[in-house]
């Protein structure tokens, strides 16, 4: 292996942060379809097993931007060694929990791991020759979407075969010998950001986002009207405001809100939304109606297994649409691919509206979902890091992923309350609240779609040789590189930057590759 892999090997560093990624992502839906079994090994009551769930989402929205901006200061591949070694230590506590507390502190511990996303686009940034950081992007964006799929897929023969806390269990192994491998070979960042974490800052963005995200995930089980609920809100709404006054009054804030405002990064934000709203909800509620026995007059009456396997289709159009994503850039746009994918999200949710009685119509939506998602996750990945600085990226691809997380939450929490809100005697849904579900998915869809319409056409020039590891200080923000403007040895300066009189270009430093 060391004969064959060198520290710098970006073959080795694109496996290592595939893996890590990938199996960050798969827990994320690998528990949804055994939470009943979980329930019953643990003792414990439906109520109490989501908090399961909760947790690892809670936790994921306050690490993955946070530490994500650690990387950008102290080092990437060091953040992204304690991230991973994070995830391996919450999966081993997981897979020993004697007791359902036990299991939700793991699954919070598993949370921190969510900064292997922005880290891992932050390296390939700063590692990968200019050329081919679009197609390593997309690949890992693919990878993600991949994952967070295959873990409903896996959940059944898994359980079946060997038991829940296999699901952890195996991951451990994975992710312990990747955190290995990221300490061994992915270089270290030559791209970094003076400063100090801005803790103030830090504590209003996980006050907000816990306050936000908590009554978004409970608000079916408290009741929306609730006293929790509202006050949470309330809350979260104070929180946000305090917030944006600190950032935007900081010397050194955790999030620069100019890079937040800018064209291409809020409107693609906008789509994260939208899309994670649509994406999430397909996760939980597509299987669970395939589960549905034939006797309520609808679904199949399929295992956990069976459902996972209905989704094998998605799975496929993830990844096929992932790895075009990148190649086809100089001919297919970003944005071009980011509405193209809603397009197809929108045909897929309006076909299971419609049609939904044989598993072929359901496997072939599923199909359509998943190059949808395939190609908005890569797209939306590289019209961030594309737009950004260097020394932004863990940040900005941070709050993007959080952004998603966000609107996946507000999605399956709208989904839920929509379709469960006039179940039959039995207490199962009924078709029409599946029906008016999927109508609603056709509807956040569809504004993903033409808010993918208002994300900028421009796109970044990139330069023809590989930029020195160590970027150009550009006046007004530190350590930001200057961006090609159409040829080699012709700049301009970021759209961060503050030009002024003093602003000098400069030609890059070319590196051998």
């Amino acid at each position: 292996m060391i004969a064959t892999f060198r520290r710098g090997s970006r073959r080795m560093t694109f496996l290592v942060l595939a893996a890590g990624t990938g199996f960050f992502a798969m827990l994320q839906s690998l528990i949804t379809p055994v939470l009943p079994t979980i329930q019953h090994d643990l003792h414990t009551s439906p109520n109490t097993v989501t908090w399961v769930l909760t947790a690892y989402l809670l936790s994921a929205s306050i690490f993955t931007p946070i530490l994500g901006r650690v990387g950008d200061m102290v080092g990437k591949e060091r953040m992204l060694v304690v991230s991973l070694a994070a995830l391996a230590l919450g999966c081993l506590l997981a897979a020993v929990a004697p007791s359902i507390g036990v299991l939700i502190a793991a699954r919070v511990v598993q949370g921190i791991g969510g900064a292997v996303f922005p880290l891992s686009f932050g390296i390939i940034r700063d590692e990968f020759p200019a050329a081919r950081v679009s197609s390593a992007v997309a690949s890992i964006s693919a990878v993600v979407a991949v994952g967070g799929g295959l873990g409903v897929v896996l959940a059944g023969p898994i359980v079946t075969t060997l038991g829940y806390r296999w699901l952890f269990w195996i991951p451990l192994v994975v992710v312990g010998l990747t955190a290995l491998a990221a300490h061994r070979f992915v270089p270290r960042s030559p791209v970094r950001t003076p400063g100090r974490i801005n803790w103030v800052s830090a504590v209003l963005l996980s006050g907000w986002l816990v306050a936000l995200l908590l009554p978004v995930s409970k608000g079916a089980a408290w009741g929306w009207s609730s006293g929790r609920v509202i006050g949470l809100l309330v809350l979260a709404a104070v929180l946000v405001a305090g917030w944006l006054a600190v950032e935007a009054r900081a010397a050194n804030p955790l999030i620069d809100l100019r890079m937040m405002r800018l064209p291409a990064v809020w409107t693609t934000n906008l789509v994260a939304l939208l899309y994670g709203a649509s994406m999430f909800a397909v996760y939980a509620f597509l299987p669970q109606f395939a589960q549905i026995p034939t006797s309520a007059g609808y679904g199949f009456g399929a295992s956990i297994t069976q459902a996972g396997l209905l989704m094998l289709p998605m799975l496929v159009g993830m990844f096929a649409a992932g790895l075009l994503a990148g190649r086809l850039e100089s001919r297919f746009s970003p944005k071009a691919q980011l509405s193209t994918g809603a397009v197809f999200n929108v045909t897929a949710a309006a076909m299971l509206t419609v049609a939904h009685d044989a598993r072929w119509q359901v496997a072939l939506a599923g199909g359509l979902v998943g190059l949808g998602i395939g190609l908005a996750f890569a797209s939306m990945a590289n019209l961030i890091v594309g737009n950004v600085p260097a020394s932004q990226t863990g940040a900005a691809t941070g709050m993007n992923a959080n952004i998603r997380t966000i609107g996946g939450a507000i999605g399956a929490a709208l989904a839920s309350t929509v379709i469960t809100a006039d179940p039959q005697p039995s207490g199962l849904p009924r078709e029409a609240g599946f029906t008016a579900g999927f109508l609603l998915l056709t509807g956040i869809s569809l504004a993903a779609a033409l808010a993918a319409l208002a994300v900028p056409s421009g796109r970044r020039a990139r330069p023809r040789r590989r930029v020195g590891p160590v970027p150009e200080v550009v006046p007004g923000v530190p350590g930001a590189p200057a961006v090609p403007a159409g040829s080699v040895g012709e700049f301009r300066l970021h759209p961060l930057a503050a030009p002024g009189p003093t602003a000098r270009r400069r030609r890059p430093v070319p590196v051998r590759d």
